[in-house]
């Protein structure tokens, strides 16, 4: 089959069963036959750019980083609504609409509690998409929607010009590995569902957005130019005709049965998968919203149910600290059982010691909880006039509970983390970073195996691993010792990689492959750099005092010192093969674009390092010059702009010779 051919077969097999998964939750793909045919798309693609087509599913996995979000005018106001607290003051609204529209009926939804946008289709081609901003004007987030799988990209018969409104909202169960991932890594968590999906869509990068996981639900036609529609209802059945996931709905005339539908809506609301505040009441014919028209501020034909969160008294019995895979600390509180959106809840999260102060949580007092998103107990505040007598303020420690390393406050100052090399919270994470790729280099030693590892006793530290036997691997394979020999072949080859991969590897905070690549020039070995003071750490070109400090202070803690020289003793390499000796791009920053064939990008940083120069991601006027590949894009177009040399894979060759 030609490449065109097969490019348009799999996009259109790979869409519909991204329609059947991510739309009607019915997948009829398995995923390892949809990663195959992905792969097999993306490959395709690669060879022939100029056939990838503009609904391609490779195009959802962001990419495109953007610096500012334009302003967008809304074709049609994206209007609030007014909100109602009580089964009166929706009777009145009712009463009110039914009697200027006798036997009018209504559609009652769920209301979302996520980012409200626009999504904009032109020949049923997805052209733009915008958030709310002030209903009149938001702000262009069109890359990062393509990101978000049940939003179309294309549609079959649709109008020439086509405006709906969505709610994007994070699934409950996105939000929480979402905030544990976070809380795990020492970085800020979201509030809730709404503001994580909110960052989302607005962040700067379409990549972090992907991997988000973020959905939408459809509600409105704001625009479909050539059709005409009677009601509201018919609007949403047009939209699920044409692929859209559209807001559950039931439309009903009848008050009682109206307010049976919000209740059941709030009993129902811990069962969804996304966090609702509410639930809407719209008038469903359309003439008749006409008729009734808007306020300043809001429609006369619609309003907003208001569910109150769910908030209960409760004790503190205790304050425990976990350590997490990355050495933070994370507090939480243990509390009297109480039950609380349909789960007993027996303790809470206090996020740091900034949050425990603020609040003045103290072991015996009596809290407010409730849970954040459907799912995440927290502490709202205290009631201090229940505080037994003898209460004392809380503290994190000052060494680390699991190996008594000392802790750390970390840059912004809101996480403590602990700092031993070999604290056995962290060993799992700190052995996967030793032996990645841009570290030791270590085939073979995968997440499962090491953890098998760690199961059965056979390691405690990164230096461990240089001491590995036959007898400690076998059982991990089904293939017997074959694959044991092969992994202890890789550990062995590994000790003679660059020490400026180990000084990586080793997981110093602040520290990168690049960092790594400098304090090896520059120190020479490592038992150079173990000794240096902080003032000459602060002289290596490129490494700032925060950096000095976190690369001394590691040095400084026994477990570090230990590791070391267990990793000695292994014989592991410890000097550099990188010293600077010839310095003819010394004081240069070069970037590399496009499809290099001469050599691997990596390959040629190599040679652009080794010759004292710095390779940069980015083209500004400290660039010294621009060496450009196949189809090198907007980076080659940026340098000729600001006068920059560019020079072809020869061009280069040629002075590296």
């Amino acid at each position: 089959m030609e490449p065109k051919q097969r490019i348009e077969e799999l996009t259109r097999l790979l869409n519909e069963a991204g329609y059947r998964y991510y739309v009607l939750d019915d997948p009829t793909m398995p995923d390892f036959e949809y990663d195959r045919l992905l792969r097999e798309l993306e490959d395709l693609e690669k060879a022939n750019p100029e056939l990838a087509l503009p609904d391609s599913p490779t195009k959802r996995v962001g990419g495109q980083a953007v610096s500012t979000f334009d302003e967008v005018t809304h074709a049609v106001p994206l209007m609030s609504l007014q909100d109602v607290f009580s089964m009166e003051e929706l009777d009145d609204f009712l009463a009110r609409t039914q009697e200027a529209v006798p036997g009018a009926s209504f559609s009652v939804e769920p209301k979302i509690d996520g980012l409200s946008v626009a999504l904009e289709y032109e020949n049923g081609q997805f052209v733009r998409g915008a958030t709310r901003g002030n209903g009149v004007v938001g702000e262009d987030v069109t890359e990062n929607l393509k990101t978000i799988r049940s939003i179309p990209m294309t549609l079959e018969n649709a109008p020439a010009r086509l405006i709906v409104r969505g709610e994007v909202f994070m699934p409950k169960k996105a939000f929480q590995t979402l905030n544990e991932t976070l809380e795990e890594n020492g970085e800020k968590t979201f509030a809730n569902p709404r503001n994580a999906a909110a960052g989302s869509v607005r962040t700067k990068d379409t990549k972090v957005t992907a991997r988000r996981k973020l959905d939408i639900l459809v509600f409105n036609v704001q625009l479909a130019e050539g059709k005409t529609f009677s009601s509201h209802v018919e609007t949403l059945e047009y939209l699920k005709s044409l692929h859209f996931k559209v807001i559950p709905y039931k439309c009903l005339s009848d008050r009682e049965k109206i307010h049976a539908e919000v209740t059941r809506i709030n009993k129902e609301r811990r069962k969804l998968s996304c966090d609702i505040d509410g639930a809407v009441i719209k008038l469903d014919d359309l003439a008749a919203r006409e008729f009734l028209g808007a306020t300043a501020k809001f429609p006369r034909w619609a309003v907003a149910y208001k569910y109150p969160p769910e908030e209960k008294e409760t004790l503190v019995e205790d304050i425990v600290v976990q350590v997490g895979r990355t050495g933070v600390l994370t507090p939480k509180a243990v509390v009297a059982p109480v039950r609380l959106a349909g789960t007993t809840v027996t303790n809470a999260t206090l996020h740091n010691q900034d949050f425990i102060s603020r609040l003045d949580i103290r072991v015996g007092d009596t809290v407010r909880i409730r849970k954040a998103g459907e799912i995440i107990p927290e502490i709202l505040e205290v009631n201090l006039s229940k505080r037994p007598e003898g209460a004392q303020p809380y503290f994190l420690p000052k060494k680390c509970p699991v190996c008594g390393a000392a802790v750390e406050r970390d840059e912004d100052g809101a996480f403590l983390r602990c700092t031993g090399a070999e604290c056995p919270a962290q060993l799992s994470r700190n052995i996967a970073h030793f032996v990645s790729r841009d570290a030791m280099d270590i085939e073979g030693l995968g997440s499962a195996i090491v953890d098998s590892l760690i199961e059965k006793g056979a390691i405690h530290s990164p230096a461990d691993i240089y001491y590995l036997t036959l007898d400690a691997l076998a059982g991990l394979w089904k293939s017997g010792t074959k694959a044991a020999q092969k992994l202890l072949s890789a550990i062995e080859a590994s000790k003679q990689q660059d020490v400026s991969r180990l000084i990586f590897a080793l997981g110093i905070r602040q520290v990168g492959a690049k960092t790594g690549k400098s304090l090896a020039s520059y120190f020479g070995s490592l038992e150079t750099l173990m000794d240096a003071s902080l003032e000459e750490l602060t002289q290596v070109p490129d490494i700032g005092e925060v950096t000095a400090r976190s690369i001394y202070e590691w040095f400084a803690q026994p477990q570090s010192r230990h590791m070391l020289r267990r990793l000695k003793e292994a014989g592991v390499n410890f000097e550099s093969k990188r010293v600077v000796t010839d310095t003819r791009f010394a004081g240069k920053t070069i970037v590399l674009t496009g499809a290099l064939t001469r050599f691997t990008r990596e390959e040629a940083t190599e040679k652009i390092e080794l010759f004292g120069g710095k390779a940069s991601g980015s083209v500004s006027k400290k660039t010294s010059f621009v060496v450009a590949g196949e189809n090198a894009g907007s980076k080659e177009r940026k340098a000729r702009e600001l006068g920059i040399p560019v020079l072809t894979e020869d061009e280069f060759l040629e002075m590296l010779s």
